[in-house]
């Protein structure tokens, strides 16, 4: 037979246990009640995250082990930190080249360039897209070879020679695809060495380390601009189809940051009248958002978020040279214009 003592009334809606409602808690109640604590402490984020099919943790410190609180992140959702480390580590060596020994930024640009080559050609391939890798590499080290011995007219010979090396070179693969694959490796071939070749360019001139730095700095002056108005007040979707990330306020930005470097860096460093350097910023400006805009399109056509991982912050190396590739090109022709060859 059952001992009445130990018989427990069925719980029902508002009762404890069949007990008077001001009856001390018993043993197992506290616990339930420390329990509810600890979740009620632990924080909204994480109770958010663990959805209504988690288990639930007995303490605080159990839950915060199962689920850890996301690492902090900027509002533009880089992270800051590793973005300015890549980019100060970047521009050291790219300065350490221009002003030790001028032919090593050389070799700079076209170890950059074949590494930022064999992530394009990595990425069109998970397309189909066959693009020879070698003749483009060895064509993009002649190109610049070409320019810093001959300046414009070796460049243009080089190419020459490289996209006839690729048509070639292709053709020996068959003519399944033949007029895809050869159209997308001269685009490749145009894209990254022809379009370096202009900093090669700019490096050869008498006063080269100044005008390599002066379209460097604008084009850093409009990644800055562009990304702190764009965090901050940035609204209203610049190229929407294409990329979410720019806006017309970061755009403004970009505009107002460059303007200021080029009409300040041509005044001082060039002693040429202000306008001119606004003219340069500007010209900069436009050419650094539509390198921008087309690597997010070409990568939206493949599906893809990054060229790829090297770079903590900011990706692949293509991720990096997007802006700076265009605009050197651009450069090189308004500060020719302006200060001659």
């Amino acid at each position: 037979m059952t001992d009445p003592e130990t018989t427990r009334v069925p719980r029902v809606a508002g009762t404890r246990s069949g007990r008077h409602r001001h009856a001390a808690p018993d043993e197992d109640e506290s616990e339930s009640r420390q329990t509810t604590t600890a979740l009620v402490a632990v924080d909204s984020g994480v109770v958010a995250r663990r959805g209504r099919h988690a288990a639930v943790s007995d303490d605080e410190a159990d839950v915060r082990e199962l689920y850890p609180p996301d690492a902090p992140k900027s509002r533009a959702g880089r992270n800051l930190p590793a973005a300015i480390g890549v980019a100060v580590a970047l521009a050291a060596l790219v300065l350490g080249s221009l002003f030790l020994y001028r032919p090593s930024f050389v070799i700079v640009i076209m170890v950059a360039i074949s590494y930022g080559v064999y992530e394009l050609v990595t990425a069109l391939s998970s397309s189909g897209v066959r693009v020879p890798l070698v003749p483009i590499l060895v064509g993009g080290i002649a190109m610049e070879t070409a320019a810093w011995q001959r300046g414009p007219n070796g460049l243009v010979v080089a190419l020459l020679i490289t996209i006839a090396a690729l048509v070639v070179w292709r053709l020996a693969d068959g003519m399944a695809g033949y007029q895809r694959d050869t159209a997308s490796s001269i685009l490749v071939l145009a894209y990254l060495p022809m379009l370096a070749s202009f900093a090669v360019l700019l490096d050869r001139a008498d006063d080269g380390v100044a005008r390599v730095i002066t379209f460097i700095a604008i084009v850093v002056c409009s990644d800055t601009g562009g990304y702190a108005a764009g965090v901050l007040f940035g609204k209203h979707l610049l190229a929407p189809i294409v990329s979410k990330g720019k806006t017309w306020e970061g755009f403004a930005g970009s505009v107002l940051a460059c303007s200021l470097c080029g009409g300040l860096i041509v005044t001082l460093t060039f002693h040429h009248s202000w306008w001119e350097g606004v003219l340069l910023g500007l010209a900069l400006v436009v050419t650094a958002t539509l390198g921008d805009l087309g690597e997010s399109l070409i990568k939206r056509d493949l599906g893809l978020k990054d060229m790829g991982s090297l770079l903590p912050g900011h990706g692949g190396l293509m991720d990096r040279l997007d802006s700076l590739l265009p605009c050197a090109a651009v450069a090189y022709l308004v500060l020719t214009a302006i200060l001659g060859s």
